[in-house]
């Protein structure tokens, strides 16, 4: 069960470095609202600990020795269910997208070296993903990581356009997002229209995460470029720390992708995607929010579903975090509120009948 608003979030710290147990121990008490409770060098000590402490949330090293980060997150979620936000030892780790598909809740670049620059970004990043555990669905994480990977359905060919005039698939999400576009474009065949994403997600693990994608399903999935005109079947991942926009050339479509605003709440933006592919396909466009937290595209779709475009919501029978969908439900613009397994379903009825 999530932490009561009253009670503080108890957290449990694995990783074999003394150094890093610390200074992330350190990291999450800078915030009054959590309570490091333990620590553990590896695995096997992680699941001893977890047996005694019962925490609310673990920080969890994927490489350690006798049992690594993977060899824990399966016996976790298999027995006792707990959020987890991965530590990844590099700045381009692949390995993190493993770790979201076994049941993470979502992942940090581990600190390095002494103070620097970078140390005050990390420890909010920690902090704002710990604290997301007051509105996580549990329930949700452990189903998803329980349940087995679809085959990708892969057509011969792909129809030379869509019969019902969509010329554009948007979508939106945060946390949890990552196990769940793979999911949604392993249960979908390759359409003929383009698909842009816009996943809060750092820079560099965007271009990871779409070359992950893109083995896995019958999709062209590639981190998105300024300036390139989006091609029908492909899926564009805005990529992370940056701005992507939809702008119409003649009847074709092109990103545009264009350096963050300091004052900008998140990078890349859901309501900026939103809104600028609503400029550019009105009537033409589905807008889709996934799970997540807080309200980024509440506002855009709006526009959406007032120029005539279709509008779909993650119910919070399978959101991770029901935050982005439910904000977006509350504006009364969302025509449909479904499930994860039947949004794909719905994308192929609204551009193929």
């Amino acid at each position: 069960m999530p932490p009561t608003s009253s009670s503080p979030i108890r957290a449990l710290v694995i990783d074999d470095s003394a150094y890093n147990r610390v200074t992330l121990t350190r990291m999450l008490e800078t915030e009054p609202r959590i309570s490091v409770v333990g620590t553990a060098v590896n695995g096997e000590d992680g699941i001893k600990q977890v047996m005694k402490l019962r925490p609310d949330v673990i920080t969890l090293d994927l490489e350690m020795p006798i049992m690594d980060g993977f060899a824990f997150l399966r016996w976790l979620m298999a027995n006792l269910p707990t959020a987890v936000i991965a530590v990844s030892s590099r700045a381009s780790d692949r390995s993190v997208f493993k770790a979201l598909e076994l049941g993470a809740l979502d992942f940090i670049a581990k600190p390095g070296g002494r103070v620097s620059p970078r140390l005050e970004e990390i420890e909010k990043d920690l902090v704002s993903k710990v604290m997301q555990v007051a509105e996580l669905s549990m329930e949700n994480l452990r189903r998803r990581a329980q349940e087995e990977e679809a085959a990708p359905s892969t057509p011969a060919t792909m129809p030379d356009s869509c019969p019902k005039g969509v010329q554009l698939i948007a979508i939106g999400c945060s946390t949890g997002g990552p196990p769940a576009l793979q999911h949604l474009f392993q249960s979908m065949p390759q359409l003929p229209v383009p698909f842009v994403v816009a996943q809060h997600m750092p820079p560099t693990f965007t271009r990871l995460f779409a070359e992950r994608v893109n083995k896995l399903t019958a999709f062209e999935v590639k981190e998105g470029h300024d300036g390139e005109m989006l091609v029908p079947g492909t899926v564009y991942i805005a990529p992370g720390g940056m701005q992507s926009e939809v702008r119409r050339t003649g009847e074709a479509l092109q990103l545009r992708v264009t350096p963050a605003g300091s004052g900008d709440l998140y990078a890349p933006s859901v309501d900026r995607l939103f809104r600028s592919a609503s400029d550019a396909c009105r009537e033409r466009l589905v807008a889709v929010i996934m799970t997540g937290m807080g309200d980024d595209g509440s506002e855009a779709i709006r526009d959406v579903h007032d120029r005539g475009g279709k509008t779909i919501a993650e119910s919070a029978e399978s959101a991770i975090i029901f935050g982005m969908p439910s904000e977006a439900i509350k504006t009364g613009a969302v025509d449909e509120v479904l499930p994860l397994a039947q949004i794909g379903n719905a994308i192929q009825r609204l551009c193929m009948g």
